[in-house]
């Protein structure tokens, strides 16, 4: 009996070409952006998954509750200080804590300038190997800074390979960066991240010194731990010596500790939102395809009257009409979403590829899953259908002896 309802649905389908396109322009331009946007949005996850696992599992960062948006310890109530830092190196449980600055600067080469930020490298050696290996730091030209090295900068890839301050920088170039000048000694390999591949590298004591900073302040702290297993109770120990140390009780806390995990969790929800919200927006078009569906299903009932009363009169019965147009109806929700799922491929990879050549990163990249693409046929089709339950009851309604006369 399906066979049957998908032959007399496919031949409907073919007898009428040109309404049959036009209805399924809403279908299956929906389901192209669902199934880009959301092959997208997985995509982007799974690369930022794979960023993070590389930091490692043992990785815990301490930042000052922030009043504001900005790069870390910009706007905060109470900055993070050497006592601090101390605090969370004698956490039992911490294999090694340092911290970093992090600021905005005016960087000048020549005529040109442009704004940017200034991360720092401390003194030790060991921290400074950390640094490098949580944040993917590696050399692709020159080489890195050396502990104590004054008036030394090491930039991002991005200084390299684009015209950021009027044309692409190379090694010994003199830069300005707060009206001091800087000898270009370096050139980080590109990682896909504007925090790495945009920052401009020097070593602390040099920043508070150009920064006019008398203070201990610093704008993170990130701690590895001993045994990654034991992260989240290390997590907790050290927010109870910064509690101890800033004198605040639990829940009152002005500063945040998370580890790895904890960061990967807030970011990956913050992605599914985003690709909801954008799903949620490509859905509309699917709303305007489901009623032009309505309009052509009336249109077919309309036009198919005469042979609704013949089916009627030799023994159909109104499950029989009402099931033949639903199929028909979803028939066209499906044929248009898998022209759209076609698309939403296409689509998705086409931005991947733009992206890949433009920004030189893999982080924006399509993932299809074959959930993703057997999902958005199924929807396609129950959109389909659901479309056409008003016309099919209208069909199957129908009297046999009325719609022999009014077919005629």
């Amino acid at each position: 009996m399906l066979l049957d309802y998908l032959k007399i649905a496919l031949q409907s389908l073919q007898k009428r070409k040109m309404r049959t396109w036009l209805t399924m322009i809403g279908i299956f331009i929906g389901i192209a952006a669902v199934v880009s946007l959301i092959s997208l949005g997985n995509g982007l996850e799974q690369a930022v998954v794979q960023q993070f696992q590389a930091l490692g599992a043992d990785r815990i960062v301490v930042q000052a509750k922030g009043l504001g948006n900005g790069p870390p310890g910009a706007n905060v109530a109470v900055p993070l200080n050497d006592n601090d830092l101390r605090a969370v190196r004698n956490t039992q449980g911490v294999q090694l804590a340092t911290g970093r600055i992090i600021t905005a600067i005016k960087i000048e080469f020549k005529k040109n300038q442009r704004f940017g930020y200034l991360a720092t490298m401390p003194a030790n050696s060991n921290e400074r190997a950390y640094i490098n290996s949580v944040g993917g730091y590696e050399i692709e030209q020159g080489r890195d800074l050396r502990p104590g090295e004054k008036y030394k900068v090491v930039m991002g890839n991005n200084y390299l390979t684009s015209p950021l301050l009027g044309r692409e920088l190379k090694l010994g170039d003199t830069i300005t960066i707060q009206g001091q000048d800087f000898q270009v000694v370096g050139f980080y390999k590109k990682v896909g991240s504007f925090q790495v591949d945009g920052t401009v590298v020097m070593n602390e004591e040099i920043e508070r010194e150009i920064m006019h900073d008398k203070t201990t302040d610093y704008s993170i702290i990130q701690a590895a731990v001993s045994d990654p297993k034991q992260i989240d109770y290390v997590a907790s120990s050290v927010a109870e010596s910064l509690r101890k140390e800033r004198r605040v009780k639990e829940g009152k806390e002005n500063f945040t500790v998370q580890t790895t995990q904890q960061l990967l969790n807030s970011l990956k929800s913050v992605l599914n939102i985003v690709t909801y919200f954008l799903v949620a927006i490509a859905g509309i078009s699917l709303i305007v395809g489901g009623v032009g569906i309505t309009n052509t299903m009336y249109t077919s009932v309309l036009e198919r009257t005469k042979d609704i009363g013949i089916m009627k009169a030799i023994g159909a019965r109104n499950s029989d009409i009402l099931k033949m147009f639903l199929f028909e109806a979803g028939m066209l929700g499906l044929v248009g979403g898998a022209i759209g799922v076609l698309l939403g491929i296409g689509l998705g990879k086409a931005v991947e590829f733009i992206a890949t050549a433009a920004l030189g990163t893999h982080l924006i990249q399509a993932s299809f899953s074959p959930m993703l693409i057997i999902g958005a046929l199924i929807f396609a089709f129950v959109v389909g259908a659901l479309a056409g339950i008003m016309p099919a009851i209208r069909a199957a309604n129908m009297s046999p002896v009325d719609a022999l006369r009014k077919g005629r």
